[in-house]
């Protein structure tokens, strides 16, 4: 009888020994589910529930299959929801690969049949994993191929054709936000572009202005002219650079007044130019109120991504619009003075400033302040001083 039972159990599970060593080791890489007959629940392997006898246990492809064989989810486990930590990383990895290797983007409908998730938790890993949905990483990565086809391939439309895009027409409607050029001019390697540029002293040392025909591509901070114009070459080696004439200097002032005194500096167009990720931080950056700081950490769990510290605090350094977009706000977690690009002493400054500018706002105006007792006392010399008879 002893060994009736061991070929009775060796049947059973001979086609699923590898599920079942994953089930009895927990492994949290595992992508299957199982069901309990007894118990009328599913779970993922990973679960720390009492392992169930062999006989009473059914192993299924996915969640969904589960469920239509009659289970209901865990509630210790939940494998209806996203995955444990430890598989995030490499589910999400998959579905970029999987994005990557797609002639045409993918539906969320057939990433989230990959995961093998529903299409609203796959939104929501990818998103918490990545900073971008889907979606975004998809246009960002074909930006990124129609960036280095340009550079390489025979001519505009191969490269567009190279990099996924079915439509010229949605091309050259992308192409400006992309390339921050026109495709034929990027592809000259940014040859022929006009970059306007200036320099002036302000309380921080000397500033740099930049302006393309779009807006302000660069607002620098510096100890000489020589090298604030050395850093703009190397950002635009291509470009034409040329010295601002006297209306210029209209942008320049006002460049300067917004570093010194933002609250009556007139509007700047701005000729942003970075990744998806990059423009969602510093547009993040900007809601920053002035007076107050955030830190990396604070920052990326605004954005729904809690784990992109590294990936903000790269968008931070990138950013090439000094003060206009406030990277000098961000902070340490301990609260103490991080990096700066333009040295500690410029952040400090910054940040001192903006805080006196706040506490002022904060504060009732003097004359205000002073108006009040005035005219009480005007009204008590109304109430006691003797009426005059005519």
């Amino acid at each position: 009888m002893p060994l009736h039972r061991t070929r009775s159990k060796a049947s059973t599970f001979s086609a699923t020994d590898d599920r079942w060593r994953a089930l009895e080791s927990r492994d949290p890489s595992a992508t299957f589910f199982y069901s309990v007959r007894t118990t009328g629940v599913y779970c993922r392997p990973s679960c720390g529930a009492r392992r169930a006898r062999p006989e009473h246990v059914a192993f299924h492809e996915t969640a969904l299959a589960a469920r239509q064989a009659g289970f209901r989810p865990c509630k210790r486990c939940r494998p209806d929801e996203a995955p444990a930590p430890e598989r995030r990383a490499a589910l999400v990895g998959d579905l970029c690969r999987c994005i990557d290797e797609s002639d045409e983007i993918p539906s969320l409908a057939a990433l989230a049949k990959r995961a093998k998730l529903s299409v609203f938790h796959t939104q929501r890993l990818f998103k918490a994993t990545t900073g971008l949905t889907p979606r975004e990483y998809a246009a960002e990565r074909r930006a990124a191929r129609a960036r280095a086809g340009l550079r390489e391939a025979t001519s505009v439309t191969a490269a567009m054709v190279d990099a996924g895009y079915n439509s010229s027409g949605r091309f050259y409607e992308e192409a400006d936000a992309i390339l921050g050029m026109t495709p034929s001019r990027y592809r000259a390697g940014g040859a022929g572009e006009v970059i306007t540029f200036a320099t002036a002293r302000g309380s921080l040392g000397h500033v740099l202005v930049a302006r393309t025909t779009r807006g302000v591509c660069a607002l620098l901070l510096g100890d000489s002219p020589k090298a604030l114009a050395l850093d703009l070459a190397q950002r635009f080696p291509r470009a034409t650079l040329r010295r601002g004439d006297a209306p210029f200097a209209r942008t320049v002032a006002d460049a300067v007044l917004r570093i010194e005194e933002p609250q009556f500096a007139s509007h700047l167009t701005l000729d942003v130019r970075g990744t998806s990720f990059q423009r969602r931080v510093w547009a993040a950056l900007s809601r920053v109120p002035r007076g107050q700081t955030t830190t990396y950490s604070q920052l990326a769990a605004s954005l729904g991504t809690p784990k992109s510290a590294r990936a903000v605090a790269a968008a931070c350094a990138a950013n090439a619009i000094a003060v206009v977009v406030p990277c000098h706000r961000v902070v340490g977690k301990s609260g103490a003075l991080t990096g700066y690009r333009w040295g500690l002493e410029r952040k400090r400054a910054l940040l001192e400033h903006e805080q006196r500018e706040a506490d002022i706002e904060r504060t009732p105006a003097p004359r205000a302040a002073a108006a009040a007792p005035r005219a009480i006392r005007s009204a008590k010399e109304r109430t006691t001083s003797p009426r005059r008879r005519g």
